[in-house]
């Protein structure tokens, strides 16, 4: 018996997934193409948090649990106020982007969406749990087996961390402002922080996260967040609402070379979360629409989607953190406090140039960053 035949495939509905098939749906070249969705899971609940900063009005803005204008930046003795303009930070539950992602490819006839798990790729075969697809091109979410095997081999940690939805009896937070880091209490002298969303003046979520290589224990991340908010919220009443607890790799390893001629790794598979920053949302956006741009030009669907200069500063960063990994808020704090937010948020896009660059770069600890430059070249 023949296999479905499709002339795309995604496998995997994150941010990626969704991101690529809504700007499938969305351009008319794609209007009589068969696209398989492949995802083993509903995608029905808030399994994540996405924030992100992007200019003026988009249409994320009817998703978004909250923007702000401004943020703050605690390093452990001083506090920092940060102008985002002309940007704004903005949040979206995940459970909305699926909701709103579903519609979109609902509406339109050239989707085939099945909940299945892949097994494996053979070529242009795809095998699953409950049966096999034929595509001619496929866009592969799932992380390959050999960065797990291989990812000592370069400069990895991980991003780690536990949120609490919390509500209090009265109002404790400035729903102006989020509080993008705060290094007043840290995991040993890790680079670890809180992070403050707050959607109401008694309603926010208070996130510990840590940089590093090893994973803490579940009551590690507790024990900080009990802590942060009777020592800095100075609250004892509140309920904690939902939780929310994720671990993202931060690596320089090569992703683009699991891309072939009939598979294009995308997400954290591609290598599409920033390294330095653990970003993904709006990168998942970006990609996604180079992807579609290089196929309406008849080009490889990955061609041009890293820069190789960002991709060094993400090396140079990295490793810096896992041999020096007590100078986290040194770091942070020199990037937040000697450039504009608008500055840094174009290099972390990988929109600025050169001299932007290097006036970034050279605004950190020179000699660290020095050394680490030249092992990450030679």
């Amino acid at each position: 018996m023949l296999s479905p035949s499709f002339d795309y495939a995604i496998i995997g509905t994150g941010a990626a997934g969704f991101h690529l098939a809504i700007r499938f749906a969305e351009d008319p070249f794609f209007q009589n193409k068969k696209i398989l969705i492949l995802e083993k899971d509903t995608k029905n609940t808030d399994d994540r948090t996405w924030s992100f900063w992007e200019k003026g009005a988009t249409q994320w803005d009817g998703l978004a649990e909250k923007k702000w204008d401004k943020a703050r930046f605690y390093g452990v003795k001083d506090c920092f106020n940060i102008s985002l303009e002309p940007y704004r930070y903005k949040t979206i539950r995940s459970s909305k982007f699926y909701g709103h992602a579903k519609e979109i490819i609902d509406s339109s006839d050239r989707f085939t969406m099945v909940h299945d798990e892949v097994l494996e790729i053979d070529n242009h075969l795809i095998k699953t749990k409950d049966g096999a697809y034929q595509s001619q091109h496929i866009f592969d979410s799932r992380i390959s087996k050999v960065f797990f095997e291989k990812k000592k081999e370069h400069q990895t940690l991980t991003q780690h961390f536990l949120g609490w939805f919390i509500k209090t009896e009265t109002p404790v937070f400035n729903t102006d402002e989020v509080i993008m880091m705060d290094y007043r209490l840290r995991w040993n002298s890790d680079t670890s922080f809180t992070y403050v969303l707050p959607f109401a003046p008694n309603f926010a979520l208070v996130e510990f996260t840590l940089f590093n290589e090893e994973m803490i224990p579940e009551s590690g991340y507790e024990e900080k967040l009990r802590n942060y908010i009777s020592a800095y919220l100075k609250r004892s009443n509140y309920t904690i609402e939902e939780v929310e607890t994720g671990a993202i790799p931060m690596s320089d390893y090569p992703f683009h070379k699991h891309h072939s001629d009939v598979t294009t790794k995308i997400g954290t598979a591609g290598g599409w979360v920033r390294p330095s920053s653990g970003y993904s949302f709006k990168n998942a956006e970006r990609y996604s629409k180079k992807i579609v741009e290089n196929i309406k030009n008849r080009r490889s669907p990955q061609k041009n989607i890293a820069k190789s200069r960002f991709r060094l500063y993400d090396s140079i960063f990295l490793r810096v953190l896992k041999e020096r990994n007590d100078l986290g808020p040194e770091i942070f704090q020199m990037l937040y406090t000697k450039h504009k937010a608008k500055t840094l948020f174009r290099f972390l896009d990988e929109e600025s140039t050169l001299l932007e660059d290097a006036k970034i770069m050279l605004s950190l600890n020179k000699r660290i960053f020095r050394k680490a430059l030249l092992k990450s070249i030679f």
